[in-house]
Order: C-alpha cells, then structure tokens, then sequence
C-alpha cells in the first residue's frame, strides 16, 4: 500500500501570488487516470482501485447529490456531475467556486467511497476547497441529495499524500460502508508544472 504524510498545516500565499491548481487525483495538475474499463479511478503511477459505480436508490429512483457543506470551515457549494475526458483524465468542475460529484463512483451514502473533488485556488483567490486541509476529525460534511434529504458524514481523518505517492487503495478501496471522500490540491507549488506537488484528503464515514 503507497505511504502518505499526514495533513500539515502550511499558510497559504497571499491573494496577489496564489496560482491556478485544478482539483487533485493524480500526478499532474489534478487529473484521475482511468487504466482500463471496469476499473475505478487510478493516480498515475499506482495501482488501479476496485470497480465503484453509484447505485443509491431511494423509493425505486436514484437519489444523486445536489450540495455538500462543511458547516466548521465554511465551505458550501452546489454539486455538479464530473467525469473524464477523452485521455481518462478527471474534468473538474469549470467553476471554480463549486464542487464536483464523480458520476462513476458511489452516490454518497451508498456503500462505498463516494468522491467529491473542487479546486484549492484560482489566479483570482481561493477556490471552493480553500479551507479543506483546515477540517479537523469529528466535523460533520452534509450532503444533499435530489431526493431533499441530507446524508451526514462525519471527519475520521485528513491526510495528505505526494501526488507520486498517492494513496489509492486508500483513498478508492471497497469499503463495508458509506463513506466520502473529498479531494483538492496541497503542498508546495511547482512552478515548472503549474500544479500543486500534494493532494489534500478528507476521510468521512455516514453517521
């Protein structure tokens, strides 16, 4: 299994020098490889994650996220649907100020890790995952679904992995239940690359 670092804290640049970052699951400014049909998302450079498809049902129809919210840090957007291109890399969200589902995995509060992925930065400021590396365990995420309810989640842990060393079988690996995982960019910022070096994750089990 790929090692990680756990979360640091680092002060972020001020305003006039923040730098675009693309939300994060892969080597290369924020990209999630897809390795071969039927399997779940890979970094670049792992092994691939087990096969994940989103199945909530609710009364017979599909109950699909519409929100999530961090209530401690802030953080509140609406949810669009992600996927990938025509290379298998992950398109985040176009709007910087909102988050993203990824379609091909786990609804939230289905059985499995349901992934939400936002940018940390923009060249304007921050970015909808901002304040993500700042969640601490035990905070609630709340997750809205097409349906009116709210799935709630709660923080078991935040860590942050080297885009080399990205902890996949972590991160996609079958769980026993619901669980959540959100994602954005961390650590340095390589300018050569125009990409953050780490990723920033946020574990969360339904409650």
């Amino acid at each position: 299994m790929p090692t990680h670092a756990d979360r640091r804290r680092r002060r972020r640049p001020g305003l006039n020098t923040l730098r675009l970052a693309l939300a994060a699951v892969a080597v290369t400014a924020g990209v999630v490889a897809l390795t071969a049909p039927g399997t779940g998302p890979a970094v670049a450079g792992s092994p691939p994650a087990p096969d994940i498809r989103p199945s909530v049902q609710t009364g017979g129809t599909t109950a699909t996220p519409v929100s999530v919210a961090v209530p401690s840090v802030g953080l509140s957007s609406s949810l669009v649907d992600i996927g990938v291109d025509d290379t298998g890399a992950l398109v985040p969200p176009a709007d910087y100020q909102q988050a993203g589902w990824f379609d091909a995995g786990p609804a939230p509060g289905e059985v499995g890790p349901a992934v939400l992925a936002g940018h940390v930065d923009s060249r304007t400021g921050p970015a909808v995952f901002y304040r993500l590396e700042e969640v601490e365990v035990g905070a609630q995420v709340l997750v809205g679904r097409s349906d009116g309810s709210t799935v709630v989640f709660e923080v078991t842990r935040v860590a942050e992995y080297p885009k080399t060393e990205f902890g996949t079988a972590e991160v996609y690996g079958p769980t026993v239940d619901a669980q959540l995982r959100l994602i954005t960019c961390g650590g340095e910022f390589d300018r050569s690359r125009r990409s953050y070096t780490d990723n920033v994750v946020v574990f969360a089990r339904e409650v």
